[in-house]
C-alpha cells in the first residue's frame, strides 16, 4: 500500500499569487516556503517564480527578517564565545579589485581581535577572495570546524570556504537566483548575507557596501537601502552591525586579478601598497576594534612596524601555504596606451573587472577554473594627466587567445576630458542601527 504523503500546512502556488499582487507573506508562512524547499516539498520552479515575484515587488522589514530567520533555522550556528577575545566579522558585497580582506585579518589578529573571515569565490567581474589566496602554492580554502577554531585562538584569524552546515537554504536559492536573473534585489542579498553571518556566531559585524559601476547595485541609494536593512537585520538579531558605504565606481588599488592582488596586499602589509586600499583596510579596521571594545586602539601602526606582516605569515602557513612562494606571473602580457592627450575623468571599475574576467582571472561558471596569473595593472587614476601613448593599463594572461577579448573592452575602460574632476571620497556613508 502506498503511503501517504504528510499534508503540508500550506500551498506555494498561494503563497507565489500573495507575492506577486504585492502582497505581504506571514513569517509562518515564509518559515514553511524555506523549510519546504530545503526538503524538496517546494519544486525549484516554484521557488523560482517566487524569488521573481520578490525581485518585482520587495518585501517588507518583517518579511525579510523571517526570510532570514527561516535560513538561519535550516542549519547549523557557530559559537565564538570561548576564544578568550572578541569575534568580529567583516564582509564586503563586493567590487574590482576588493583585496581588503587580505591585509585587514591579519592586521586585526595582530590587534588581538578574532576574525572568522568565511570568504567565498569569484563569479563574473568581481573578485573572489578564496581564489585570490589560492594563487599561494599549497594554501587550501576547506577548513573543519575544529581547524577553525584552532586557528582563532592560536594565531586570531582565519580566511577559508564557509561550511555546508550554514545556511543550506541560502545556498540552495543562491543557485537558483544565478541562473534566474533574481541576484540583484536588496530583500535576497540581504538575507543571503545576514542569514550566513548571524549563523556564523561572531559578536559583531561590519559590512563593507559598495555602489558604484563596479558594485552589484550601482545607485548609492540602493547601496544604502542595502545596508540600511542588514544592519537592522544584525540589530534585530542582536548581532551589532555597522557597514559603510564606499565607492567602487573606479577599481580599488592597482591590481585586479588573483596574484597580482596578493602581491598588492602583500605591499600594504609591508607599510606600503595604494592609498585607497590602505584608507579602506584601516577604515573598517577601525570599526572592527570599536565594535571589540578598543575604540582607542590606532591600528596603522601595525602596518608599518611587521606586525601585522608576522600575522599574515603564520595565517598563511596554518592553512598549508608558503608565504615565501613566488606567485604565478602572466607570460603574456600587452599595454594599453592612451589614444590622445586628456585627463582621467574616470577608469571603469566594471570594464576593468570585465576585462580581468575575460582575460582568465574569473570564472562564468561556478567551478570553472581560474588562471591565477591573469589580470589587469591599472596604472592611471581620475585627475592624472596623460598624453597620447602613455600606459593606461597592463592586460596579463597564460593564454594568448583570451588577451584579444580582454583588450576589446578594455580600451573604453577609462574616459578622458579637458578638466580634472571633482575627487569623489571613497567612504560616502556610514549606516548604524539607530539611523
Amino acid at each position: 500500500m502506498e503511503q501517504q504523503r504528510a499534508v503540508e500546512p500550506y500551498d506555494v502556488v498561494d503563497l507565489i499569487t500573495t507575492k506577486r499582487f504585492g502582497r505581504a507573506l506571514d513569517p509562518e508562512e515564509i518559515a514553511w516556503l524555506i523549510n519546504a524547499f530545503t526538503r524538496g516539498v517546494v519544486a525549484p520552479e516554484q521557488m523560482s517564480a517566487l524569488l521573481m515575484a520578490v525581485v518585482i515587488q520587495g518585501m517588507g522589514r518583517d518579511e525579510i527578517r523571517a526570510m532570514t530567520e527561516a535560513m538561519i533555522a535550516s542549519g547549523e550556528r557557530m559559537d565564538f564565545t570561548a576564544l578568550g577575545r572578541p569575534a568580529i566579522d567583516k564582509h564586503s558585497t563586493g567590487g574590482v579589485g576588493d583585496k581588503i580582506t587580505l591585509p585587514l585579518v591579519p592586521l586585526l589578529a595582530s590587534l588581538g581581535v578574532a576574525v572568522p573571515q568565511l570568504s567565498g569565490r569569484g563569479l563574473g567581474h568581481t573578485g573572489g577572495t578564496l581564489d585570490k589566496l589560492e594563487s599561494i602554492p599549497g594554501w587550501r580554502a576547506s577548513l573543519s570546524t575544529e581547524e577553525m577554531i584552532a586557528m582563532l585562538t592560536d594565531i586570531g584569524g582565519v580566511i577559508c570556504a564557509a561550511g555546508s552546515g550554514l545556511a543550506p537554504a541560502d545556498r540552495k536559492m543562491y543557485a537558483l537566483r544565478d541562473v534566474t536573473g533574481t541576484v540583484a534585489a536588496v530583500p535576497l542579498i540581504a538575507s543571503s548575507i545576514m542569514s550566513k553571518k548571524i549563523a556564523e556566531g561572531a559578536g559583531g559585524l561590519v559590512l563593507d557596501v559598495k555602489f558604484g559601476s563596479g558594485a552589484f547595485l550601482p545607485g548609492l541609494s540602493d547601496a544604502r537601502e542595502l545596508a540600511t536593512t542588514m544592519v537592522h537585520l544584525g540589530a534585530d538579531s542582536g548581532l551589532e552591525t555597522v557597514a559603510l558605504l564606499t565607492d567602487m565606481d573606479a577599481p580599488l588599488g592597482r591590481a585586479v586579478g588573483n596574484a597580482n592582488e596578493v602581491r598588492e596586499s602583500i605591499d600594504v602589509l609591508a607599510g606600503g601598497g595604494p592609498d585607497d586600499v590602505v584608507e579602506l583596510t584601516l577604515a573598517l579596521a577601525g570599526e572592527m576594534l570599536a565594535l571589540a571594545g578598543m575604540p582607542d586602539v590606532d591600528p596603522a601602526p601595525a602596518l608599518r612596524d611587521g606586525r601585522a606582516m608576522d600575522s599574515w605569515r603564520r595565517l598563511v602557513a596554518a592553512q598549508g601555504g608558503d608565504p615565501q612562494a613566488t606567485l604565478p606571473e602572466a607570460h603574456e602580457h600587452e599595454v594599453v596606451r592612451a589614444g590622445s592627450d586628456g585627463i582621467v575623468q574616470r577608469v571603469d571599475a566594471r570594464a576593468v573587472g570585465v576585462a580581468a574576467w575575460r582575460l582568465g582571472a574569473g570564472r562564468a561558471r561556478p567551478g570553472d577554473p581560474v588562471d591565477h596569473a591573469a589580470g589587469v595593472e591599472v596604472l592611471v587614476r581620475p585627475g592624472d594627466r596623460v598624453v597620447a601613448g602613455d600606459a593606461l593599463f597592463i592586460a596579463g594572461c597564460d593564454h594568448a587567445g583570451r588577451m584579444a577579448r580582454g583588450l576589446e573592452v578594455l580600451r573604453g575602460a577609462v574616459e578622458l576630458g579637458s578638466t580634472v574632476p571633482d575627487p569623489r571620497p571613497l567612504v560616502a556613508g556610514r549606516i548604524i542601527a539607530d539611523g
